[in-house]
This record gives C-alpha cells, sequence and structure tokens, in this order.
C-alpha cells in the first residue's frame, strides 16, 4: 500500500491554512494547524498568501477576500477551499449570509480545489449543517467553523489524496455584501426581516433603518435562555 501513496502525501507533510483578513474564521484555523500538527503533520498558520512556501504539500484558504494567483497555487501540491454553497450554485461572497437571508436553513458546506476562477474548481466533499431558524450570528459560525476544521482534517485523513469532481450544472455568483445589505425597512413586519436580522454583526456592520429624517442603528441579542426550538 505504501508505494501507492505519492512521496508528497507521506507524513509529515507541509500544511499552510491561510487567513488573509481579520475573519471570524481565525480561531478554527488555528484549531486546525493545532489538529494536523497533533496528527503528525507540519502545519502553520500563515496571513497571507505569499508566505505559502515552495514544497507545500498542502495548502487550505479559509475565509480569504484575496485571489491567490496561479504562481503561488503552484507552490502547493494540492489548494483547497472552504465554500458554503451547493456548488456551482452560490459562488462568491457570503454565501451563508445570503442563504440565512433567503430563509434557508439546511446550508451545503464543500470543499474544493482552489481554481484560477473564483470557486469554480473541483469539489473534493460535500457536507450539510442544518440550522434551526432561531440562531444569531455568532451561532451560525460555530457549526460553520467546526466545518472549517472537520472537512480539512478529513482531506488530511485520507489514506491517498482524495480527487474532487468537476463542478456540473449553472453557477450563480453571490455579490460582495455592502452596508446596504443590512438596511431594515421600518414599514415592514419584524419577522419578515428576522432572518435578515440573524446575519447582523451589532459591532462591524449592524442593522439600520431611516426614520424622520435620522437613522438609526438597531442590535439584536438573544435573551439567555431562549431559543433551542423554545417558544
Amino acid at each position: 500500500m505504501s508505494g501507492d501513496v505519492p512521496a508528497w502525501w507521506r507524513k509529515p507533510r507541509r500544511i499552510a491554512v491561510v487567513v488573509d483578513n481579520p475573519s471570524w474564521v481565525l480561531p478554527w484555523a488555528e484549531r486546525l494547524v493545532a489538529e494536523a500538527t497533533a496528527a503528525g503533520d507540519a502545519a502553520r498558520l500563515l496571513r497571507d498568501n505569499a508566505e505559502v512556501e515552495e514544497g507545500t504539500a498542502v495548502a487550505f484558504y479559509l475565509g480569504c477576500v484575496k485571489i491567490t494567483p496561479p504562481a503561488v497555487l503552484a507552490r502547493a501540491r494540492r489548494n483547497l477551499v472552504v465554500h458554503a454553497s451547493d456548488l456551482p450554485k452560490g459562488r462568491g461572497f457570503s454565501p451563508l449570509t445570503w442563504q440565512i437571508i433567503a430563509g434557508i436553513n439546511r446550508i451545503p458546506v464543500c470543499l474544493l480545489d482552489a481554481a484560477e476562477s473564483v470557486d469554480a474548481g473541483p469539489v473534493v466533499y460535500r457536507d450539510w449543517i442544518e440550522y434551526r431558524g432561531d440562531e444569531l450570528i455568532d451561532e451560525l459560525r460555530g457549526p460553520m467553523g467546526e466545518m472549517h476544521v472537520t472537512l480539512p482534517m478529513r482531506f488530511l485523513a485520507a489514506p491517498t489524496p482524495p480527487a474532487g469532481v468537476p463542478q456540473r450544472g449553472e453557477p450563480g455568483v453571490y455579490p460582495r455584501r455592502r452596508p446596504v445589505d443590512s438596511r431594515i425597512d421600518p414599514d415592514k413586519p419584524l419577522a419578515a426581516q428576522f432572518d435578515l436580522l440573524r446575519t447582523v454583526d451589532n459591532d462591524k456592520y449592524p442593522a439600520w433603518f431611516e426614520l424622520r429624517g435620522a437613522r438609526y442603528v438597531l442590535k439584536i441579542e438573544k435573551m439567555p435562555g431562549t431559543g433551542g426550538g423554545k417558544p
């Protein structure tokens, strides 16, 4: 069996975990580095794709906002991304947020090979998260963060490098979110806008509305002891 395993796949492999911005995913990226290291690989957290070294076995790009140039992708044997949509649908920015706003609570999550076109590479794994429908932003991020650990670790635990399956079907692309996308309409019922409220960050991008010539910030918090399917 060892003869069927390429030399670059044998431990200790050089693993890069790249997070190129102050993303909420950072704690999970740090955990991925720790778990990969404990499993016998040489894993490092990098804050810029330019830091990926020649001879890297696998580079995971988590929550990144910069497009990695082909010259950098060539430094690693495999380059992988975690993306929360049923690819090829939902390529682009903030896929989890856009789906929650649309009232979708069963969220697909893919591990895919990075490609020159964003989110267009072959899909290695496709999994799902089931939300209840009452979770706010931190609760939404928790299970998604876990996927940023479990899918890469599943890949690294495979006996041979797992192959991806080319995407099929008509692609769709989510746009980058803007401040206007957190705007609440004071003339609409709160229940009709609750899924939007679930996705706002009270500090970084709060909900807001305009009324009687002024602009207001609207913050949302869940009362302790409520939620989780409770009435």
